[in-house]
């Protein structure tokens, strides 16, 4: 059963996670083609280069990338 968050009835409705267009993906270190995990998601693209900026100081010697559906909009040098 999925959690409802409750809401005041003022403004738009949240929006779930899993329906935030921008996502920051940690590549795997043996095959940069596959995704290890999910870092984060973003709802603007201002926030997402936000965080994927972060990302890269927090993992330096990993490939990151920042996409939108399946456009790669950023990715990290490594």
């Amino acid at each position: 059963m999925q959690d409802r968050i409750k809401t005041s009835g003022t403004g738009p409705p949240p929006v779930l996670p899993e329906e935030l267009p921008y996502l920051i993906e940690l590549r795997q270190a043996d095959d940069g083609d596959k995704v290890e995990r999910v870092l984060a998601r973003a709802f603007t693209v201002q926030l997402a280069h936000a965080i994927f900026k972060a990302a890269q100081d927090e993992h330096p010697e990993r490939r990151i990338t920042l996409r939108k559906g399946n456009r790669i909009i950023a990715r990290s040098a490594s």
